[in-house]
C-alpha cells in the first residue's frame, strides 16, 4: 500500500467489541469479541458489524482480534482456538470488504500481549515477543497493514515492531494515553517516535483514549512531521492500574463497561465536534474505539 496513505484524511472504524455486544453477542468470561470468532454461529455477526462501519463511511476496518491474543485465551481456557480464530478474523474482514464493493483497507489488529492499559510486561519479555510474532504471523496474509493496538510503553512498541519486521508490511502505531497525556509507562508520544520510528510507519495515533487525553497532546502531535490522529473511546473512566485479572471481573455481562462505565455525553454530535476540532489541528487519521458506534462514524464521515 501507499506509505503516504494517511497524509490524506482517512476514516477508521469504531469499537468492534462493544458494537458486537450491542448487536447481541453473548460473551463468555473475558473473551469479549473473541467469542464471536470461536462460535461459528456468530461469524455473520462479525461480518455485519464490519459492514455497518464500512457503510457508515469507514475506509479502514480493523480485524476483530483484540482478545484473540494468546494471553486472554489462556485466561479463559481457550488457547486451542488461537490459530483458528486469528485466521478467521482476517477472512471475515475480507468478506465484509468484498461484500461492500468499496475500496476498504484491512488493518491487522495486533494488541498488547499482556494486560490492557498497563506498561507491566512481566519478567519474561521473550514470551511477549513470541506471542506478538505468533499472532502477527497468522494475521499477515490478507491484510494491508498492521495496527499496533493500545501499546502502553516504548518497550511494548519496540518488541512488537521487531517481531513484525520480517513480514515487511506497513504499520500504524496506536499508543494508549492516560488523561495526563502520557503512556502508562510515563513516556510521551514524542519519546516513542524518536526512539522507534522506522520506514514502515504509516503514522501514529492515540488508541482507546478519551478526548481529554488527546487534547493534552495536540501540540506535541503537530511537531512529529508524520500523519497522526486517534481512536477515541467513550468509556466513562479507565482507572489507573486497571487490569482484567479474572474471568468473573466483568460479571455475567462479560462487558468491560460494567467496570469502566459509558460516557453518555460523547454522543454522535459531541464526537463530531471533537473530531472537527482535532482535524483543524492537523489530525488526518480519524476513528473510534470502545463504545464508538457506526452512527458516530457516519457523523464524522460528513466532515471529510
Amino acid at each position: 500500500m501507499d506509505i503516504n496513505y494517511f497524509k490524506s484524511t482517512r476514516i477508521l472504524d469504531g469499537g468492534m467489541g462493544q458494537e458486537l455486544l450491542h448487536k447481541g453477542l453473548k460473551p463468555k468470561g473475558t473473551l469479549w469479541s473473541a467469542h464471536a470468532l470461536i462460535d461459528e454461529d456468530c461469524h455473520q455477526l462479525v461480518i455485519d458489524t464490519h459492514l455497518d462501519f464500512i457503510n457508515a463511511g469507514a475506509e479502514v476496518i480493523v480485524t476483530s482480534t483484540f482478545t484473540a491474543r494468546r494471553n486472554r485465551l489462556i485466561q479463559n481456557d481457550c488457547e486451542k482456538y488461537f490459530e483458528k480464530i486469528n485466521i478467521k478474523a482476517v477472512e471475515l474482514a475480507q468478506k465484509a470488504r468484498d461484500i461492500s464493493k468499496k475500496e476498504v483497507l484491512i488493518a491487522g489488529g495486533l494488541p498488547n500481549q499482556k494486560q490492557t492499559y498497563s506498561a507491566d510486561l512481566g519478567e519474561n519479555l521473550g514470551l511477549i515477543e513470541r506471542n506478538f510474532y505468533d499472532q502477527a504471523k497468522l494475521l499477515k496474509n490478507g491484510i494491508d497493514f498492521f495496527y499496533l493496538d493500545v501499546m502502553s510503553s516504548g518497550m511494548e512498541c519496540k518488541i512488537a515492531l521487531k517481531t513484525i519486521e520480517s513480514f515487511n508490511l506497513p504499520v500504524l502505531v496506536g499508543t494508549h494515553l492516560r488523561d495526563n497525556g502520557q503512556l502508562p509507562s510515563g513516556e510521551t508520544i514524542k519519546d516513542i517516535v524518536k526512539k522507534y520510528k522506522n520506514n514502515n510507519w504509516l503514522g501514529i495515533i492515540t488508541a482507546c483514549v478519551s478526548p481529554k487525553a488527546y487534547e493534552v497532546v495536540i501540540n506535541d502531535l503537530q511537531k512529529l512531521n508524520m500523519p497522526y490522529g486517534f481512536k477515541l473511546n467513550a468509556f466513562k473512566k479507565i482507572p489507573e492500574g486497571y487490569t482484567v485479572a479474572s474471568k468473573d471481573q466483568w460479571g455475567d455481562a462479560g462487558n468491560p463497561n460494567t467496570v469502566l462505565g459509558v460516557n453518555t455525553d460523547l454522543n454522535e454530535s459531541m464526537f463530531s465536534e471533537y473530531v472537527k476540532k482535532f482535524m483543524e489541528n492537523g489530525a488526518t487519521i480519524l476513528g473510534g474505539c470502545c463504545e464508538i458506534r457506526p452512527s458516530h462514524i457516519k457523523e464524522i464521515s460528513k466532515l471529510k
